[in-house]
């Protein structure tokens, strides 16, 4: 385990001025005198869409939490639902298609 030396360490400073008064409430400007450290920036080309796919993803989560999940029994009637339908016009163009074939063989005979 190391041990740091207490004395050698300097604290943070921090500092409170004046600021602006807004909406009749003074605002506080609070400032550091450590010193930061400013990595360098990378260029915008590579940064750009990097932040538009994290934008995406965020909205889609923010989405998904605003939607109103059904339960299981009208989760079932639904899908019962879209069964029944996706039946019905499958055997409707089914029989379009046979129709027609046969009017069309008739036809060119």
């Amino acid at each position: 385990m190391v041990k740091k030396d207490l004395k050698k360490s300097s604290p943070k400073l921090t500092k409170i001025k004046a600021g602006k008064v807004k909406n009749n409430k003074f605002i506080a400007v609070i400032k550091s005198t450590a010193k930061k450290f400013k990595l360098p920036k990378p260029p915008k080309f590579l940064t750009k869409p990097l932040f538009a796919i994290g934008r995406y993803f965020k909205g889609a989560w923010i989405e998904l939490r605003q939607v109103r999940w059904p339960n299981r029994r009208s989760a079932w009637s639904l899908t019962l639902a879209v069964i029944l339908f996706t039946a019905f016009f499958f055997t409707l163009i089914v029989l379009l298609d046979a129709g027609f074939k046969e009017l069309f063989n008739i036809i060119l005979k």
